[in-house]
C-alpha cells in the first residue's frame, strides 16, 4: 500500500497547483478586461499597450501550464488507480501481471513528473512577465511623482 501513497499525493498536489494556476488565469483576464474598458474610454496609452501584450503572452503561458497540470493530474491519479489494482491482483495474478502493473504505474508516474515540471516552468515565466509589468509600473510612478504630478 506505501507504494499507493505516492502517487495519491502527487494527484492532490497537482490538483493545488491546477487551482491556482486557474486563479491566475483569472486575474489575467480581470487585468485584461480593465485594459479592454480603458481602450473603450479612449485612455489606453502606448504604456498600457506594451503590457496588454505581456499579459495575453501570460495568459498563454498559463494556459500552457494548465494543460500540462491536467496531464500530470491525470497521470497520477492513473498511477493511482493502477497500484491499487495491482495491489488487489497480487494474490490471484502472476509475477508477469505484478512486473506489468508496475511498469504501467512508474509510467505514468513520469509522465505526471513531467507534466509538472512543464507546468512549473511555464508557471516560472508567466511569473516573469508579471514581475516586468509591476516593475514597468512603478518605473512609471516614480517618474510621475518625479515630475511633480
Amino acid at each position: 500500500m506505501t507504494f499507493v501513497v505516492a502517487p495519491a499525493l502527487l494527484t492532490n498536489a497537482s490538483s493545488v497547483l491546477a487551482m491556482s494556476t486557474v486563479n491566475r488565469m483569472m486575474r489575467a483576464h480581470d487585468r485584461m478586461h480593465s485594459f479592454f474598458a480603458k481602450s473603450e474610454a479612449g485612455e489606453l496609452s502606448d504604456f498600457f499597450a506594451a503590457q496588454v501584450e505581456r499579459v495575453e503572452k501570460q495568459a498563454a503561458l498559463l494556459l500552457r501550464a494548465l494543460h500540462s497540470i491536467y496531464i500530470a493530474l491525470a497521470a497520477f491519479a492513473c498511477a493511482t488507480l493502477v497500484t491499487l489494482l495491482g495491489a488487489g491482483l497480487i494474490s490471484v495474478a502472476g509475477a508477469l501481471w505484478l512486473h506489468a502493473v508496475a511498469g504501467i504505474g512508474i509510467a505514468l508516474g513520469f509522465v505526471g513528473v513531467g507534466g509538472l515540471v512543464v507546468g512549473c516552468a511555464n508557471l516560472f515565466r508567466a511569473t516573469h512577465l508579471s514581475l516586468v509589468n509591476i516593475r514597468d509600473e512603478a518605473a512609471t510612478i516614480r517618474a510621475r511623482k518625479a515630475r511633480g504630478g
